[in-house]
């Protein structure tokens, strides 16, 4: 046996490696020891680590993952530790954003409706939602995660290489690489609304095209093959998303969330428009 993290002899009575200091990880993980990790991912980052884990996910990132899930820890940073760093980048960035530089949101949801045929308050009042996603996109980014491990799952049920917690590892990473790029795209381009716009709009078709990537290497799938997983995927993220809406509305309208916009309506018939812009704005950010 040996280390799988510097490769040095073992013998197999060992718990940890005697050249680095490596615990011996043999079981594959579930949800228990993904608990542990997590606990072990959050409070224990190493500085060293987290340029080289940043670069290989560009070169290597079925490495990085599938080194991770098989019971490599010293040589990258752990996934949750990862997640932090992207959980902070982008929490950070965002309350720069919103305090000294809102006008560039209100520039971009202008140009993204740039031709409909909208009123200044449909316009006021997807400011006003597209703005609390900001807010509270960190918490969004959070409760994504296993929703899409879950997806993932699905789409590979077939194929047993990884569970449904290695899946989760799996987006931890993904997603928080693709944040950290996104976030460093944004504070680079926040100088300039016309370039922020672009980026900011891109960054969907980036996330997608980095998760296919991510997949491929792990799953040595030819591109026919992760095409097809791409569809399956969306089509199941989009059944899961209209079911989520469907409940969070029927929760909403007991809860007496609506009532007012309700009132507002019978009075005002041109706030009926505004209700179905903002439920096209949710459809079209959870999408």
């Amino acid at each position: 046996m040996e280390c799988k993290n510097c490769k040095n002899t073992l013998d197999q009575s060992d718990k940890f490696c005697n050249d680095c200091g490596a615990k011996i990880i043999n079981h594959r993980i579930t949800m228990g020891h993904l608990a542990t990790e997590m606990k072990e991912g959050f409070f224990s980052i190493d500085s060293s680590k987290p340029a080289r884990t940043f670069f290989h996910m560009f070169t290597k990132p079925d490495e990085v993952i599938d080194g991770y899930i098989n019971g490599v820890r010293k040589k990258y940073i752990h996934a949750f530790g990862y997640f932090t760093l992207a959980l902070t980048l982008s929490s950070f960035f965002f309350f720069v954003f919103l305090k000294w530089f809102p006008n560039i949101l209100d520039f971009t949801i202008n140009n993204a409706n740039m031709g409909d045929n909208i009123t200044q308050e449909q316009l006021d009042l997807q400011s006003k939602f597209t703005k609390g996603m900001f807010e509270y996109s960190s918490l969004m980014f959070f409760i994504t995660i296993p929703l899409t491990a879950l997806i993932s799952r699905l789409v590979f049920l077939k194929n047993k290489k990884y569970n449904y917690a290695e899946h989760l590892i799996i987006n931890l990473y993904s997603y928080s690489h693709i944040s950290i790029v996104t976030t460093l795209l944004y504070f680079l381009t926040m100088w300039s609304q016309e370039v922020f716009t672009i980026i900011s709009m891109s960054a969907l078709f980036f996330q997608i095209l980095f998760y296919c990537y991510v997949l491929k290497r792990l799953y040595k799938l030819s591109i026919g093959q992760i095409f097809l997983k791409l569809i399956l995927f969306l089509f199941l993220l989009f059944v899961v998303s209209i079911l989520i809406l469907i409940a969070g509305g029927i929760f909403g309208y007991f809860m007496g969330a609506f009532d007012e916009i309700i009132d507002k309506a019978v009075k005002d018939a041109e706030a009926a428009k505004s209700v179905s812009y903002i439920a096209s704005s949710v459809i079209n950010w959870t999408s």
